[in-house]
């Protein structure tokens, strides 16, 4: 048996300015989701919890809390972008031109903007990225810039991995 290593996702050397990272992993939005997001933030907006409160709005329906949104679409970023992160510094211009409904699947994709050395931090780089989400039809749900401290090659910790003849 050959073991092979799986993806390690990109060190600070691996990202060009202009790359294009369409990432793998769809979602679609349940109640549930909704719902349990918009009680662990304490959002007491009734628009995204409450069916006969929303049915009564322009939309008629939920809306999926932006929040969550925002943290799917960063979530799908991560195995392109910062599986190898340090720090996240900072989410910047974040639009929400159109909504998400319970029952959309959301796909997103990152373009490397900027790259520049870490001035107090030698072992890592900083990294741009402007993320796009968008619903089951192409229509955009979300954009924002992200900016990430990133590990270089060889410079962050080490993952345990254990292998079943290594496991007592």
């Amino acid at each position: 048996m050959v073991l092979k290593e799986g993806w390690r996702g990109r060190f600070f050397e691996d990202f060009e300015v202009g790359d294009v990272y369409p990432h793998p992993l769809g979602r679609t939005v349940i109640t549930a989701d909704n719902i349990w997001f918009t009680l662990l933030t304490q959002n007491t907006a009734p628009i995204h919890f409450d069916h006969h409160y929303s049915a009564q709005t322009e939309f008629g329906k939920p809306l999926v809390d932006s929040t969550f949104t925002l943290a799917l679409v960063t979530g799908q970023s991560v195995t392109d972008i910062s599986q190898n992160v340090f720090a996240n510094l900072a989410w910047d211009e974040i639009r929400l031109p159109n909504p998400v409904f319970e029952g959309d699947t959301v796909y997103s994709q990152s373009e490397i903007l900027e790259l520049r050395e870490s001035k107090s931090r030698p072992n890592m780089g900083i990294v741009s990225v402007q993320t796009t989400g968008f619903k089951q039809d192409g229509t955009v749900v979300i954009t924002f810039k992200r900016t990430l401290l990133v590990y270089r090659r060889g410079q962050g910790p080490k993952i345990a991995r254990m292998t079943p003849e290594k496991n007592p």
